[in-house]
């Protein structure tokens, strides 16, 4: 068969073979809200995926952090399989024997009170809003309808209308508006600049320990230390959104961890569902969640007996405490090969844990063609802003797997 192959199946509908066909039906039939590269992926394990025509390519962009246990991870699929063959949804009008356990773990994991399962990362966020503004006109005493949320310049927290509202990407914002009001933008990383945002409207500061979409940008060392100060001081809420950086991404189980922060509130998604189901949530102690009461918040599917268990192994295993190593020996690898490139074709690098962002020299090529050229070497990233690279690889590539990334971009830098 060619790559523009179609056969028919009688029993299922029309059955697609070929890279070529699976493209132009998805193209045809599916919204054009991503520009994919031109790879059609069918199987994956561990750091590796497969495409529908047989090739290998090592997987650095890991389902943006969320496959940080990597694809098909053994411990996560047979805890799902044995929990679809017993219940997968009761909604929570009823309780259900999984949710408690998960529950219980994410609360140690995080050294909270409490969680507040939802979905995706954009529910988890929405949720964080919704819980910061209900804490200050409850707790705080905000006038109703004043309340204030601070956000950071170059963030990335979803794509909801409430979240592009505050959002500073042209294309995430572009034909959406009016916006939500009560968000105020400040630069990422300027102490100063939030301190002057803050006022008695002020419930919350919303911001992300690295920047993800931003190519794995870092507040100056000692922001997040100062933030926990100026939050505590004027009675703000320090939300983290740790959705990406999180979960052992950046070689801690949090990146606030590596400041010894422990904020208000920690958003999480991708990784707590280990790439498998949808799985999000937010923590937090009792002077805080208790503003949530029955009917003022809910999802059908947040904390289903299927997430659940799922996430009850993720937290099993973040506990062990052998992903946060194996993230920060890669990225000590990652730091060793790309920062003699600083120079040769690259004009800055940033890593940390498995979490590496490349910007390249504009005169040389964009994101996407180093991401186009990888691709044609067996190597799947992602592209953004420009001239930006970012890397992170599941938290089992092998040191040989990092060594032929690192020796791509190279080769790829050097024509």
């Amino acid at each position: 068969m060619t790559a523009n192959d179609v056969s028919t199946s009688t029993d299922h509908g029309t059955v697609l073979t070929g890279t070529e066909a699976h493209i132009e039906a998805t193209e045809k039939y599916a919204a054009h809200n991503y520009h994919p590269l031109p790879v059609v992926l069918s199987e994956g394990d561990g750091a590796w995926v497969v495409d529908v025509d047989g090739k290998r390519y090592l997987d650095c962009l890991a389902g943006y952090s969320a496959l940080n246990f990597g694809h098909s991870n053994q411990r996560l699929v047979a805890v799902a399989r044995e929990q679809l063959g017993h219940l997968t949804l009761t909604s929570r009008a009823f309780f259900n024997d999984k949710l408690s356990g998960f529950a219980v773990a994410l609360a140690r994991l995080t050294g909270k009170d409490m969680i507040l399962p939802m979905n995706s990362g954009a529910e988890a966020v929405e949720t964080a809003i919704k819980v910061s503004r209900k804490w200050g006109y409850e707790v705080k005493g905000v006038p109703a309808g004043q309340a204030t949320i601070i956000t950071m310049e170059g963030n990335f927290h979803g794509r909801t209308t409430t979240i592009v509202s505050f959002s500073d990407d042209e294309v995430a914002t572009s034909g959406y508006a009016p916006f939500t009001t009560g968000f105020r933008r400040v630069k990422y990383g300027d102490i100063a600049s939030v301190a002057a945002a803050i006022d008695d409207t002020t419930v919350a500061v919303l911001f992300e320990p690295i920047q993800g979409e931003g190519g794995v940008v870092m507040p100056p060392e000692g922001f997040l230390t100062e933030l926990r100060a100026l939050c505590t001081e004027r009675n703000v809420l320090m939300v983290a959104d740790e959705i990406q950086s999180g979960l052992a991404r950046s070689g801690r189980t949090f990146a606030c961890d590596h400041e010894d922060v422990v904020p208000d509130i920690y958003v999480m998604g991708k990784a707590l569902g280990g790439g498998i189901y949808p799985v999000s949530a937010i923590a937090a102690n009792h002077d805080v969640m208790d503003v949530i009461t029955p009917g003022s918040h809910g999802s059908t599917f947040g904390g289903n007996p299927l997430a659940a268990a799922i996430g009850t192994e993720v937290v099993a295993m973040l506990e062990e405490g052998t992903f946060q190593a194996r993230s920060t020996e890669i990225g000590a690898l990652l730091e060793a090969g790309f920062r003699p490139l600083v120079g040769r074709g690259l004009s800055d690098v940033r890593v940390r844990g498995a979490w590496a962002g490349i910007d390249i020299d504009p005169t040389l090529m964009s994101g996407r063609q180093m991401s186009e050229a990888l691709m044609a070497r067996g190597i799947l990233a992602k592209d953004t802003h420009g001239s930006t690279v970012r890397f992170a690889p599941p938290l089992v590539a092998s040191d040989e797997d990092i060594a032929g990334l690192v020796a791509a971009v190279a080769e790829i830098l050097a024509g």
